[in-house]
């Protein structure tokens, strides 16, 4: 007995020296983990200088250390879903003008050089691909200049067109993907639950970025409400915005201020202690009151803002 007893005391004595004497010892047995985050102001505009101590970070309320906050450089896959149905009006139009100048902002080349690729899909009839991810502008050119009306079409589907962009961004395996959709407040087609939408939303990483154009929709309709919940809950939980805009004119401003959030990230870098269960919730704020933290958690952890 007093030799167990003996040992016992020379290991609670180790581990007060491990943890007294050399804490850096325990703190490398923890994991590094990243989350995306665009600190914005009252206006909306993102907020440069951010370091260390601007940031909490917590996982399931627990608050972990923030080890390095850097301007997010690495590259983005933005898909750009466009509801051209006959329902989105004026919207159309304005999407071809706008879309130029969005993505110049958005494929300018990186401090290291590195570019975003993007790809445009339209969403009246069906989710249908203009042009697939790509870095050099022809294509995209291309197929913004085909974006028009379907006339024969009175709805969008916008909740198919997100989970079968999710399907593909999951296989892109890319390090941050972006879903920015421009819709009218017409019917919307899909027939999807919320959570069919939500959960592969949430499985591929990616945020959402939701322009709205024209009068909220508020229709009795079981589609109308569970896209006005994916609109609502999509960019919330994925570290995305959204925007309601009540005339299409609105929109180049909008896009540009969009671009400003999209290309002016923090990768903010925490302390994860290795354990078996991994937290259910990720989320991050602003030391300031004023400041408004938008983060898009690790994929892995398919974890909720």
């Amino acid at each position: 007995m007093r030799r167990i007893r003996l040992v016992g005391i020379t290991f609670l004595a180790a581990v007060a020296w491990l943890v007294l004497g050399h804490p850096e010892t325990l703190l490398s047995q923890a994991k590094e983990r990243s989350i995306y985050v665009t600190m914005l102001d009252k206006a909306g505009a993102p907020v440069p200088g951010m370091g260390i101590s601007d940031f909490i970070v917590r996982e399931d309320d627990v608050a972990r250390e923030v080890l390095r906050v850097v301007p997010a450089t690495d590259p983005m896959d933005i898909a750009i879903l466009l509801d051209n149905s006959v329902s989105a009006g004026s919207a159309v139009q304005q999407m071809r003008l706008a879309l130029p100048a969005f993505l110049d902002a958005l494929m300018a080349p990186t401090p290291a050089g590195q570019r975003n690729q993007v790809a445009i899909i339209t969403l009246a009839g069906r989710p249908t691909i203009l042009a697939d991810y790509a870095i050099e502008r022809p294509a995209l050119d291309k197929a913004i200049a085909r974006v028009w009306e379907e006339t024969f079409v009175g709805g969008h589907y916008l909740l198919n067109g997100i989970i079968e962009v999710t399907q593909g961004l999951k296989k892109r395996e890319s390090p941050r993907p972006v879903i920015v959709a421009i819709i009218g407040e017409g019917p919307e087609l899909s027939n999807r639950h919320p959570d069919q939408v939500l959960t592969p939303l949430r499985d591929s990483g990616a945020a959402l970025h939701v322009v709205s154009v024209g009068l909220p929709n508020v229709g009795i309709s079981d589609e109308v409400r569970d896209r006005n919940a994916v609109v609502d809950q999509g960019p919330r939980q994925s570290g995305g915005t959204h925007a309601q805009l009540l005339t299409s004119s609105a929109m180049p401003g909008r896009l540009q201020q969009l671009a400003n959030v999209l290309t002016h990230a923090y990768k903010v870098t925490y302390g994860h202690p290795d354990a078996l269960i991994p937290p259910e919730r990720v989320t991050v704020t602003a030391r300031r009151p004023e400041l408004t933290a938008l983060g898009t958690p690790p994929k892995d952890l398919q974890a909720r803002r």
